[in-house]
């Protein structure tokens, strides 16, 4: 193995057998997208995300101790070389350890000599350290939802009468990062505020009640999801607030750039240029700012913290 080649390893208590069978169940943990056998050797599969990565792969080696996937075709829409990976490697290593179960993964000839290193490294560690690892321990992992005709995203008004405020944003961690932090209780707290209140869960119409300060009714806003998809789209409806703020919608929309995601955010509906509205877009700077450092180095700058 190359000593540039990407690799991360992560030990487990459960047996060889369980994480090989949870590695070939490659739905439960990477994309509910793929197609085709992925726990056969010498079968074919497919993966998709969207139109931005589309790649085949072949089980070019499968025993109790070792998987081997060969990439045969790939393509990024975000690489000048849209074909990076083709012709490489990713190897599952499994070994028993002291009665646990040591588990290495190792993408040969993704080195970082490629425009697509630092994303795919850390995508890689997410679905890997966190997605994998979760199906072995837990008997649950995070892979992209399926795309089908329930969950495609809506497209944002080309125009509007209204007035929104608008931020565009690149943020140096692959997209799945940032919505993470978007979609769950401990990211929304790490950026935005602490005090964070949800009922009936993080999914579609579920309520996100926010606290700044005194419990005044200006100082606490109340959210409807509105819309979650992985990983492009978190939209969310004003229930109560500043009384300019009720009827409004805010949106954040992802898309994977190859230094990581590019974040375009607005807050929708506004019906005047007010101060409020003024110091809103400011705040929301500085917000979206916090939201950035806390994905880039995991720790962000919460209310009332974000504007030191």
């Amino acid at each position: 193995m190359s000593q540039q080649d990407f690799t991360t390893s992560f030990t487990v208590s459960q047996s060889p057998k369980a994480a090989l069978e949870a590695i070939c169940n490659v739905r439960g943990w990477w994309s509910e997208n793929i197609e085709g056998d992925t726990a056969s050797l010498n079968s074919i599969f497919r993966y998709h995300y969207q139109d931005v990565h589309v790649g085949k792969f072949k089980i070019t080696e499968l025993s109790p101790e070792r998987i081997v996937w060969h990439v045969l075709e790939n393509r990024f829409k975000f690489t000048k070389d849209e074909h990076e990976w083709q012709n490489s490697n990713i190897v599952f290593d499994i070994a028993a350890e002291n009665g646990k179960t040591r588990v290495t993964f190792t993408h040969k000839e993704l080195t970082p000599a490629y425009e697509c290193y630092d994303l795919c490294k850390d995508a890689w560690t997410h679905y890997i350290q966190g997605s994998l690892k979760s199906l072995i321990t837990t008997g649950k992992g995070e892979p992209t939802p399926r795309e089908d005709s329930d969950t495609i995203k809506e497209s944002s008004p080309a125009t509007t009468n209204k007035i929104s405020i608008r931020h565009r944003l690149r943020i140096e961690v692959p997209v799945e990062t940032v919505y993470h932090a978007l979609t769950t209780k401990e990211g929304l707290q790490g950026w935005w505020t602490p005090d964070v209140e949800i009922e009936n869960g993080l999914q579609q119409g579920g309520i996100l009640k926010f606290g700044f300060g005194p419990q005044n009714q200006h100082n606490q806003t109340t959210l409807r999801i509105e819309a979650l998809h992985h990983y492009d789209l978190v939209k969310w409806s004003c229930l109560e607030a500043n009384p300019e703020w009720i009827g409004t919608e805010i949106s954040f929309e992802l898309e994977p750039h190859v230094k990581g995601a590019v974040l375009n955010f607005s807050h929708n509906n506004w019906q005047a240029y007010t101060n409020e509205f003024a110091g809103c877009s400011y705040a929301w700077a500085l917000f979206l700012k916090s939201l950035k450092r806390l994905c880039e180095t995991g720790k962000g700058l919460p209310f009332p913290d974000f504007d030191k």
